[in-house]
Parts: C-alpha cells; sequence; structure tokens
C-alpha cells in the first residue's frame, strides 16, 4: 500500500454529494425521527394518564386539550409516528433474521408502503376511536 498513491477518482468517504436520495434512505430517517416523537408523545400520554389519577378537575383541564383541535392534530400524528416505527421495525427485523426485501427496488417499494400503511393505519385508528367514544 505504500506508495500506492491516490489514483482512484471516488471520495474516500461517502458524502451526501455521493448519494442518490430514495425512499429507503428517507424511510430510515423517517424512522429515527419517529422514535424521538414516540419518546415526547409518551409524556403526553403519561400527562393524560397522570391527570386521570389525580381526580376530575386535573382530567376535565387535559381532556380539554386534548379534545382541542390542535390536540387531536398532535395525537393522530402520534398516531402516524407509531404505526411508521412500528411497520418500519418489521421490515428491519426481515431484513435482519430472512434478509427478506434487501433488494433495493423490493427495499424502495416496501418502504413506499411503510409511508401509505402508516397514514392509512392511524386513520383507521382514529376513526375506531372516535367511533367508540
Amino acid at each position: 500500500m505504500a506508495g500506492s498513491g491516490l489514483t482512484d477518482p471516488r471520495p474516500l468517504s461517502p458524502h451526501l454529494q455521493v448519494w442518490k436520495f430514495h425512499a429507503t434512505m428517507f424511510a430510515s430517517i423517517i424512522h429515527r425521527a419517529t422514535g424521538v416523537a414516540m419518546y415526547f408523545g409518551a409524556f403526553l400520554i403519561t400527562g393524560w394518564v397522570v391527570a386521570l389519577a389525580m381526580g376530575e378537575e386535573a382530567y376535565t383541564a387535559a381532556d380539554t386539550i386534548i379534545n382541542h383541535p390542535i390536540g387531536q392534530v398532535i395525537l393522530f400524528l402520534w398516531a402516524v409516528a407509531v404505526m411508521f416505527h412500528l411497520i418500519n421495525g418489521i421490515k428491519y427485523l426481515l431484513w435482519d433474521g430472512p434478509k427478506f426485501g434487501f433488494t433495493p427496488g423490493v427495499a424502495s417499494r416496501f418502504a413506499i408502503f411503510n409511508f401509505a400503511f402508516s397514514i392509512l393505519a392511524a386513520a383507521g385508528l382514529y376513526a375506531y376511536a372516535t367511533m367508540v367514544a
């Protein structure tokens, strides 16, 4: 290796200018972001449960915040994050175990499916929750 020189024109490390943006890359980034969103959303749900334990007055205040349109949007987005993280986590389990869906074409289609599934599953969950309540 000594004296071989740098004749290879490729970069030494994977710089962002080299990568082509694709669905699998975006799904990986969003998977990390949904993990963070679920972490903060867990605090909101915990606050709601604590308010339930504190009594009627605290629960009424928390329920007013949750039933506000902004609170409903936050809950829906949190449900989307949970559903995306769930289905994308299953994808990673399939990649790590039986190596299913590891080809670029299948991986991209599965990433697009993950986005569609998370929105539809959260909408179904939201519709079911409003129907039951």
